[in-house]
């Protein structure tokens, strides 16, 4: 397909089609010049098939996990973002889920993470997702509130001062750390205070609005961040909810926050785009939120409009006993998969290699792979991946040139 003739010249771009990251059978020209082995396997590898949520389509299974950059300013996206997130789009990644994004300022983790709290936001959101778009790539936003983790240093800080905590001097909000409890993570953080009813009600609603501001910037999918010890995990578990009233005690009760907050934004969230839940499907601490209260939660949210839940684990209790090792949560993903007819599972987890990637899900032990830190060390992962598997897929126009060979030659 040609490219579009733009009024502003500034803004030309050049149409992918196919967009980079979707298989395509390669020529017999590019089998002669080496830039494939043959034909594609039949059936391809289902690690590049495409996933259908809703009335989007994936061009192939591997999504980009949210990541925290601790790059931003009053929660402004920025070129950083910008550039960030173009480089796996530009790579074939088949969705993109924008980093944990504060729906109140209180609700970054740090006074450096992004924000979608108010109007002012959405140019730049906007400017991510539509530059996503031109790529073929689902683009999604993780929507998030830290909780008691809140006020904190950035990762890149960490080891370089005795606290993780951030003061009101330095751009924190110490006195305006809550939580379903008044029960501090660890010493490193601040004692957060418990949460007022009207402290829900307004957390809620800005879920709401937060929603209805990522429809304007464009994006194709949300999450709702509900994992890794942040203010909805720590209503869901046990170990961070002490609370007596309708919002603490059972697991209904716990659970009540995330799934009022699953209903009020699915009702203006439009039907056609996906809705996804990111947990941590065990607190890996005896007592703790564990996978059976995942599957049940899961059971509930099918049913509510959640098209898939995002499985990965700890982070609510420094206590946690964690078995690291390569595909240590693909169980998680598989237990929900088998279990919650019609709710999607996507794995997570140190996922570092082709075959590995693959097998996920050729086994259906999960319906794709979110990748996170494979990516920042490869963002070209699904190219290599393609190239190691003997699949041909698109790269993009710009870089067809650079791709990987399966034997040498002059072209």
């Amino acid at each position: 397909m040609t490219s579009p003739f733009v009024s502003d010249p500034r803004k030309f771009y050049q149409v992918q089609d196919p967009p980079p990251g979707a298989a395509v059978e390669p020529t017999q020209l590019e089998i002669e010049q080496g830039f494939a082995a043959g034909k594609n396997p039949d059936p391809l590898p289902k690690i590049f098939q495409p996933l259908k949520l809703r009335e989007y389509t994936t061009k192939n299974r591997f999504f980009v996990s949210p990541m925290c950059m601790y790059s931003s300013q009053d929660g402004y996206a920025t070129d950083f973002h910008l550039s960030h997130y173009s480089q796996f789009a530009i790579r074939g990644a088949g969705l993109i889920l924008v980093e944990a994004t504060g729906v109140l300022p209180e609700g970054r983790i740090t006074p450096n993470c992004l924000g979608i709290w108010k109007d002012d936001h959405i140019d730049g959101l906007k400017r991510i997702a539509s530059h996503l778009h031109k790529y073929g790539v689902v683009a999604g936003i993780q929507i998030a509130h830290s909780g008691r983790k809140g006020s904190t240093i950035p990762l890149q800080l960490y080891g370089t001062r005795d606290s993780l905590r951030v003061a009101a001097d330095e751009g924190g909000w110490p006195d305006n750390v809550y939580a379903p409890s008044a029960q501090a993570y660890d010493e490193n953080h601040y004692k957060p205070k418990e949460m007022t009813k009207k402290q829900i009600a307004d957390v809620q609603q800005a879920f709401v609005d937060a929603a209805v501001r990522a429809e304007k910037a464009g994006f194709d999918l949300l999450e709702l961040h509900s994992a890794h010890g942040y203010l909805l995990h720590e209503f869901n578990s046990p170990l961070s909810n002490r609370r007596t009233d309708e919002y603490g005690g059972s697991f209904e009760n716990r659970t009540r926050m995330l799934l009022e907050i699953v209903r009020k934004v699915r009702a203006v969230w439009p039907k056609k785009k996906p809705l996804f839940v990111r947990v941590s499907a065990t607190d890996w601490v005896e007592g703790g939120w564990d996978i059976d209260d995942t599957v049940a939660l899961a059971k509930i949210l099918v049913n509510e409009g959640v098209d898939l839940m995002g499985c990965s684990t700890a982070g609510n209790d420094p206590r946690q006993q964690i078995p690291l090792g390569p595909s240590y949560q693909v169980k998680f993903a598989t237990k929900v998969k088998e279990n919650v007819p019609g709710m999607l599972a996507a794995a997570v987890g140190i996922i570092t290699e082709s075959k590995q990637a693959s097998d996920i899900i050729e086994s259906e032990k999960a319906d794709a792979v979110s990748i996170a830190r494979q990516f920042l060390r490869n963002p070209s992962f699904v190219l290599s991946t393609a190239h190691d598997l003997n699949v041909n897929i698109k790269w993009n126009n710009q870089y067809e040139r650079g791709k990987l060979k399966t034997k040498y030659s002059f072209f």
